[in-house]
């Protein structure tokens, strides 16, 4: 994780990587994000689940 902090705060001193950060911030966050969750599974870690197992929610029926 550092070297990207260290990449991204070269990026954003100097006034053509903001506008390239500025411009691709969406591409860069999910860039971000993929690489921390191929780190974790290359290190064993397991991502947490989204929602717990058994009924999703309410759907506003009765039974």
């Amino acid at each position: 994780m550092t070297r990207i902090a260290t990449l991204l705060g070269g990026l954003l001193l100097s006034r053509g990587g903001r506008r390239v950060a500025g411009r691709h911030a969406g591409k860069l966050a999910l860039a971000t994000l993929a690489f921390e969750l191929w780190q974790q599974r290359r290190r064993g870690v397991a991502p947490a689940k989204a929602r717990p197992a058994g009924r999703s929610r309410w759907s506003g029926r009765r039974p």
